[in-house]
């Protein structure tokens, strides 16, 4: 059984599209992070950065005593590893896999979560803030849009460098970026968003449904905590 502490994120559906995909038995456990439940003890046990998602695996495949994963990539990576999907065992399929899956944690992620920011969440419009990470996630959507270009998906097999990467161009409206003109990114969006699992994925989402309105107070939780913060839950 995967426990799955989770919030509907573009980083908490990657795992509810693998978990799907690979129809492995999980349990939602819900943290609701406009509530400021990320904070709680006893999920910085489990993830100690405070940030959703994270799993707790109470079957390894050693054998032995439940295992916590925190950071999407890595529970993607484990998740693969354990149930042998979605990674190639070769050697160049597998380098393949793990370039596109690091480059969106440390790409698609960072730079379309700043363009949210800036200009859905941030209380006073920036305008060079907006334009920079407009402007570079469309430089990311270019970079896929040419990977992409003669296949399927990003490493050719569908792998978890697609379910990584579908979520965040879900929200491709809110970052101001027009898939029209990246028609292989397109098709490429079309083809995972119509999978069954994906599908499921998105329905176990909706069951958890966040207040539609950014208050100060939630405001203060995303995005104004500190170190002190989590020093002052020991």
């Amino acid at each position: 059984m995967i426990q799955l502490y989770y919030w509907p994120t573009a980083n908490g559906h990657k795992i509810t599209i693998f978990l799907e995909e690979a129809g492995l038995e999980y349990q939602i456990i819900p943290i609701d992070i406009r509530a400021g439940d990320q904070f709680k003890p006893e999920f910085l046990q489990v993830s100690p950065n405070n940030r959703i998602p994270a799993i707790v695996d109470t079957a390894p495949v050693d054998g032995g005593e439940p295992i916590s994963i925190f950071e999407s990539g890595a529970i993607l990576l484990y998740l693969a590893e354990k149930t042998g999907k979605f990674l190639p065992n070769n050697l160049r399929d597998r380098k393949l896999v793990t370039e596109w899956l690091f480059w969106q944690i440390g790409g698609l992620g960072p730079m379309a979560g700043q363009t949210n920011h800036f200009t859905q969440y941030a209380p006073e419009k920036i305008d060079y803030a907006i334009n920079r990470y407009v402007k570079e996630t469309n430089r990311l959507y270019g970079v896929m849009n040419r990977q992409l270009e003669g296949r399927d998906y990003l490493a050719d097999n569908y792998s978890i460098a697609d379910m990584a990467c579908y979520p965040w161009i879900v929200q491709h409206q809110q970052q101001q970026q027009n898939l029209e003109d990246f028609p292989n990114l397109k098709r490429w969006f079309e083809k995972i968003q119509s999978r069954e699992a994906v599908i499921r994925a998105y329905a176990r989402g909706a069951e958890f449904k966040g207040q539609p309105v950014i208050t100060e107070e939630i405001r203060n939780i995303l995005f104004n905590q500190t170190a002190e913060t989590i020093e002052k839950l020991k």
